[in-house]
């Protein structure tokens, strides 16, 4: 295979890993940043902890593979996107440690709960909204000098009103994907679960907006030079997106009024379904640019072509790939199948 095919192919492997954390870390922030909004007892607090713990630290590989697929397959890209937007990437990197920090201290040592419960909610809402902002100025276009590096301003450079458009549709996706998740593990009978079911229908409505928003934006303002011969794809993935997330509304809706326990999972599929759709539409308007340069940059657009690495590395990575990839899903599906299931009351126990 030749190099260009091969970087095609990365290309949209690195999106399929972008979508991996996207759906399934993606209701771990989710359930972090609703924590304090929906739990109003130690109990509820302990059913959306449980709900999540056994899985949270496996779904973050997606974003750690993510990263390091990059990095292996278009250096430049990685090298742009990661010096310049250093600082962001460092507040995500801290809120997930915070996250991660809050979940082991506070069972060791229940004074300093309250302290961790916001250390929690701060270290879920970071990262659930600052991606959606790197997702935009990846999209939108960043000011690049010859080198290929960032000559903006530092975090507040990168906040347009398009950005944070993005980051708003992020957060408001990985909101009802948390909501969805906590409906789906809670007791049948639990007002938990109740308060789930009533906050993910207004936070779909919120996807729904968002995605309009966002979608008049990028097209009027901020479209880069997508290939025509995806305007297809693109489309289908946009009515699959809209689909999915009116799907998910609709089966909530129905199952809430005739008390189908089942519509739970329906409604988190569908949401999960959408998450894709939304990265895989990303990934067929950017094709084949990776990092877009505004206008008044003096360097060029980094792209499949004059950033992919060797023919050879390439291929190794996807020998590579062929023997992790399997082995990361039969890790996810094992662990969903053992915990699977609604949260019983012996289960906080341990």
């Amino acid at each position: 295979m030749s190099m260009t095919v091969l970087g095609i192919l990365w290309f949209f492997l690195i999106f399929v890993l972008i979508a991996g954390y996207f759906i399934l870390d993606g209701f771990d922030l989710g359930v972090g940043v609703l924590f304090p909004f929906l739990a109003k007892n130690e109990q509820d607090k302990a059913i959306m902890r449980r709900s999540i713990g056994p899985v949270w630290d496996g779904n973050e590989v997606w974003l750690l593979t993510a990263g390091g697929a990059l990095f292996a397959a278009f250096p430049d890209a990685y090298a742009t996107t990661f010096s310049g937007f250093y600082l962001a990437v460092m507040l995500v990197l801290f809120g997930l440690i915070v996250r991660a920090v809050s979940f082991e201290f506070r069972a060791g040592d229940p004074s300093w709960a309250k302290v961790w419960d916001v250390c929690f909610f701060l270290g879920s809402l970071l990262p659930a909204l600052l991606l959606g902002v790197a997702v935009g100025n990846i999209y939108a276009g960043i000011p690049m000098d010859a080198n290929g590096d960032y000559m903006g301003v530092p975090l507040l450079g990168l906040v347009t009103p398009f950005t944070l458009a993005t980051g708003l549709l992020g957060l408001a996706m990985f909101l009802a994907a948390g909501a969805t998740w906590t409906a789906l593990k809670a007791p049948l009978d639990s007002d938990l679960r109740a308060r789930a079911q009533r906050l993910r229908l207004p936070l779909q409505v919120a996807v729904l907006v968002m995605f309009v928003v966002v979608s008049v934006m990028g097209h009027f303002a901020y479209a880069p030079d997508m290939l025509p011969e995806l305007a297809l794809f693109r489309w289908l993935f946009a009515i699959v997106f809209l689909v999915a997330i009116i799907g998910s509304l609709v089966v909530g809706i129905l199952g809430e009024k005739k008390g189908c326990p089942k519509s739970d999972l329906g409604a988190f599929l569908g949401q999960s379904v959408g998450a894709f759709s939304l990265v895989a539409l990303l990934a067929c308007s950017m094709f084949p640019c990776l990092v877009v340069a505004t206008p008044d940059s003096i360097g060029p657009t980094i792209t499949i072509l004059n950033a992919a690495s060797s023919d050879l590395s390439l291929f190794w990575m996807t020998v590579i790939l062929c023997v992790g990839l399997p082995l990361v899903l039969i890790y996810h599906v094992i662990i969903y199948r053992t915990f699977r299931g609604r949260i019983r009351p012996e289960d906080l126990a341990h």
